[in-house]
């Protein structure tokens, strides 16, 4: 199943007990519609999804997958 990071962050934020977009704005030190516009574009930069992580109190793991065997490459 492919999810986007916009899909991911949403399953996140309701599985953490349904923070707002607003509320996980205010953690990660943005405004609001600063959130909201990279929700729009999907545009998050790898410095900010750990700064989503930290507000999900969770680590963030990014890795590339073989696609033959569905390993990690590294």
């Amino acid at each position: 199943m492919h999810t986007n990071v916009r899909e991911y962050i949403n399953l996140c934020r309701v599985k953490k007990g349904n923070i707002t977009e607003a509320e996980l704005a205010r953690r990660t030190g943005q405004t609001p519609q600063n959130m909201n516009n990279k929700y729009k574009r999907n545009t998050f930069k790898i410095s900010e999804l750990e700064r989503i992580a930290n507000a999900f109190d969770a680590d963030l793991k990014i890795s590339f997958i073989d696609r033959e065997t569905g390993m990690p490459i590294i």
